[in-house]
C-alpha cells in the first residue's frame, strides 16, 4: 500500500486521530510496537489560523514517530485552507481532513461529521485544500449522517476525484456517535466500487488481531486503522501484527513487561510537559487497560487512578496492581 511517496507494505496498521490521547509520547510507544502510521490529535483550523499555543504543541512531530499525520478539522473553505497551509510548515507527511467526528462540539457546528449534511461543502473543502498544498492530503469520514442518509458509495468516489490520496472510512453513522457495532458491509462495497482505486482504510471495532485479520480478509481495505482499542494498549499493534504475518504469541509480552510500557508512558509525559500535565495525559490509559480486568473490584483502583495527582501515586497505585495480578497468576 501506498499514499503519495510513502511505501507501507502489506495490510498496514495505523494509530487513529483522537483527542487527549495521540500525543507524541503515546504515538512513539505505539510507533515501537509496530503502528505503520500515527496521526496527531485532530486540531481546528480557527485555532491553528489564531495560532493558539496548546494547539501548536499539538502538531509537533519527531522524526522518529514517521511518517506522521496531521490532521484538521473546520467548516469552511477558506479556514481550512489556510490551516493546511500553515500545517504544512510542520511538516508532516500527509494532512487528514477529519469529516467525521461526530461530537457535538464539531459537528453541531457544521465541522467534522456536520459536513456529511453538506456534501458540496465538504468536496469543496477537500479540492480546495488538495490544491493549496504540496503534501498529500487524506480524509476520515463515516457512512452517512444516519442510516436514511448512508452515502458513502458514492461520496468516497466523489472525495478521490477532490484529489484526495486515500479515504479512512469509519463504520457508523454520525447518529449512531460511537454505539452500536461497526457495520463494515458498506465499506467492503466502496472497496469493491471499480471506479475507486485510491487506498481505502478502514476503522471501527478493530478490538484485536482477529478482527484485524477479517477487515483485511473479508472487506478487502487496503489498511486498518485502530482507535479506543489502543487506550492503555499501545502492544496492540504488536499483537495485530504478528497475528497478520503468522508469528506466534509473543510471551515477552507478559503482565510485568505491560505494566513496564505503561509507567513508561506516564514518565514520558511527566518528562515531556510537567507533572501535572503529564499525569492527566496518561492516567486516562491507565484506567482503560485491558490488562488490570483480572482485578476483584476493579472499580475502586479506576477510581484511584483517574483522582491521582502525583506521579509516585500513579506508580504505587501500578505496582500494587502487579502484585495483584502476579497472585491471581495472570
Amino acid at each position: 500500500m501506498k499514499i503519495g511517496n510513502i511505501q507501507f507494505g502489506e495490510r498496514p496498521v495505523f494509530l487513529a486521530p483522537m483527542e487527549d490521547v495521540t500525543d507524541i509520547g503515546f504515538r512513539k510507544l505505539c510507533k515501537r510496537y509496530g503502528a505503520a502510521m500515527m496521526y496527531t490529535e485532530f486540531v481546528s483550523a480557527d485555532a491553528i489560523i489564531r495560532s493558539i499555543k496548546s494547539t501548536l504543541q499539538k502538531m509537533a512531530i519527531d522524526d522518529d514517530e514517521r511518517p506522521v499525520g496531521i490532521q484538521i478539522y473546520g467548516k469552511n473553505v477558506e479556514s481550512m485552507v489556510e490551516a493546511a497551509k500553515i500545517v504544512e510548515q510542520f511538516h508532516p507527511d500527509v494532512i487528514d481532513l477529519n469529516f467525521g467526528c461526530p461530537v457535538k462540539k464539531v459537528a453541531g457546528k457544521g465541522a467534522g461529521a456536520g459536513l456529511l449534511k453538506d456534501i458540496p461543502l465538504m468536496l469543496d473543502i477537500a479540492r480546495h485544500v488538495v490544491d493549496a498544498v504540496h503534501v498529500p492530503v487524506t480524509a476520515k469520514t463515516r457512512l452517512g449522517w444516519d442510516m436514511n442518509n448512508l452515502i458513502i458509495t458514492d461520496l468516497a468516489e466523489q472525495l478521490q476525484d477532490c484529489g484526495i490520496q486515500a479515504l479512512t472510512i469509519h463504520g457508523r453513522t454520525r447518529s449512531q456517535m460511537y454505539t452500536g457495532d461497526a457495520d463494515w458491509t458498506l465499506i467492503g462495497e466502496v472497496k469493491k466500487n471499480p471506479r475507486f482505486h485510491i487506498p481505502l482504510i478502514g476503522n471501527g471495532d478493530i478490538t484485536g488481531p482477529e478482527k484485524a485479520k477479517e477487515a483485511f480478509d473479508k472487506y478487502g481495505v487496503d489498511a486498518i486503522m485502530v482507535g479506543r482499542a489502543t487506550f492503555g494498549r499501545p502492544w496492540i499493534f504488536k499483537e495485530i501484527r504478528d497475528y497478520l504475518d503468522g508469528k506466534p504469541v509473543d510471551n515477552t509480552l507478559d503482565i510485568n513487561k505491560k505494566i513496564d510500557i505503561l509507567e513508561e508512558q506516564l514518565h514520558i509525559n511527566v518528562e515531556r510537559i510537567d507533572e501535572y500535565r503529564g499525569i492527566l495525559h496518561t492516567r486516562r490509559h491507565l484506567a482503560a487497560s485491558p490488562i488490570f480486568k483480572g482485578i476483584s473490584d476493579f472499580r475502586q483502583t479506576r477510581i484511584a487512578m483517574l483522582r491521582a495527582t502525583k506521579a509516585e501515586e500513579l506508580i504505587d497505585i501500578l505496582e500494587k496492581c502487579r502484585n495483584l495480578l502476579a497472585d491471581t497468576g495472570k
